[in-house]
């Protein structure tokens, strides 16, 4: 299968070229949104790539001295959030036009070329050159992963400039070897929320402490700072933004990679998740923080899965907190609190997000039809699998060190 990855490279840049590099960025920028207010015609916003490309294409050409490849790009990047908007006001949510700020630039195999240790990049006065900085050689990074792998090859790059720096955001493809997925049809149910940013039916739990502890520590940070006013304290605003969405970017990767080993470990073919349409009306306790958080795991688990030979699939979040995993009773009482279920029928009490998660790979086995190899046909639990008519003993699936109903992390 092809697997895409994008690898992060801070560039070594002279200060003319630098200049060069924020002309073109700006430049850019001032493409796309000449995009948007001209896709924009009262009521109505064109979001046709062909029809936008010739009402656009020469009038940015004689705007700018951008390379035609940035053109297309811009424009590309600009259709892109205007589909995106318009798929908010379908769906009946607030949105308002696209407008780019954050200082970013494409690039193809067209209008740069890229090195072992290096790249030259075309700009509004011709092409200069960036020498990469790489963290140190002795560490396992995803430089040497992938930017340094043959197997990989480099498709092209997004530049960012940050605080007077310049990171080259490098997307490199490759063909791998994919290994079978087991195809007894197993289902890892896996459930999101804001007291536990996961719990799987295997009753396996990861707090969210950790995360909800650092959003309030920048929360202060960010806070302290915007009393001062002053510029200074602005651009460390910013900066502190930054800080705190790399460390939850690494606490995400860290929490997907062990909910895709316990997939492989239990055997799993597949991880089911929520659909995270309309999360924030599900989840009223939740904020942006968690939703932000919640598409990325999401998004990290999906392809870390693939790659191990397991499919993620999304379900309809509907009841899937009221409804008992045991007898099927549906009623908005079953949920007492905020981690407490118990069954107003049949009387069974546990964790509310452990009974979430099997719900949820239960919707995944109701929702699959046909017979074909591999197709959905139980959630695993830590000692046996759930399906249609309950628990199903599997022989040696008792795991040790890990109680059979809830395990927190």
């Amino acid at each position: 299968m092809e697997v895409r990855r994008t690898v992060p490279v801070k560039l070594d840049v002279e200060s003319a070229d630098a200049n060069l590099l924020h002309e073109t960025i700006r430049q850019f920028l001032n493409a796309a949104d000449y995009v948007v207010d001209v896709a924009q015609d009262g009521e109505w916003v064109e979001t046709r790539k062909s029809v936008l490309h010739d009402e656009t294409y020469s009038a940015i050409r004689d705007r700018t001295d951008l390379h035609s490849n940035h053109v297309q790009s811009a424009r590309d990047r600009a259709v892109d959030a205007l589909k995106s908007v318009v798929a908010k006001w379908k769906r009946g949510e607030y949105a308002s036009l696209p407008a780019f700020t954050t200082p970013f630039c494409e690039y193809n195999q067209r209008n740069a070329t890229f090195y072992d240790d290096h790249a030259t990049l075309s700009t509004v006065d011709g092409r200069v050159t960036v020498e990469y900085v790489f963290p140190d050689e002795n560490r396992d990074t995803p430089h040497s992963q992938y930017l340094l792998n043959d197997d990989y090859e480099t498709t092209g790059a997004t530049l960012h400039e940050r605080e007077g720096e310049f990171y080259l955001h490098i997307r490199t493809k490759a063909d791998v070897d994919v290994p079978d997925r087991p195809e007894n049809g197993t289902v890892l149910g896996v459930d999101l929320g804001v007291e536990n940013i996961a719990v799987t039916s295997t009753g396996t739990f990861w707090s969210a402490d950790e995360f909800t502890h650092w959003h309030r520590e920048y929360e202060k940070r960010r806070g302290s700072l915007a009393q001062c006013g002053t510029r200074w304290a602005n651009e460390n605003i910013q900066s502190v933004g930054r800080t705190e969405t790399g460390r939850f970017e690494q606490l995400l990767h860290r929490v997907a990679n062990e909910v895709v080993v316990e997939a492989v470990e239990t055997g799993c073919s597949y991880i089911a998740f929520e659909q995270l349409t309309n999360i924030r009306k599900r989840l009223p306790h939740a904020n942006w923080h968690h939703l932000w958080a919640f598409r990325r795991l999401t998004g990290y688990v999906k392809y870390k899965a693939e790659v191990r030979g397991i499919t993620v699939r999304f379900v309809n979040p509907q009841y899937t907190s009221q409804r008992c995993s045991t007898c099927g009773f549906t009623h908005e009482d079953n949920r007492q609190t905020q981690e407490s279920f118990c069954c107003q029928d049949c009387g069974y009490e546990n964790h509310a997000d452990y009974n979430a998660a099997k719900n949820i790979g239960l919707k995944l086995l109701r929702s699959q039809t046909g017979t074909e190899g591999g197709a959905p046909v139980g959630v695993r639990l830590n000692s046996g699998m759930l399906n249609t008519n309950g628990v199903v003993p599997v022989p040696g699936s008792v795991r040790v060190g890990v109680h059979a109903e809830c395990h927190g992390l």
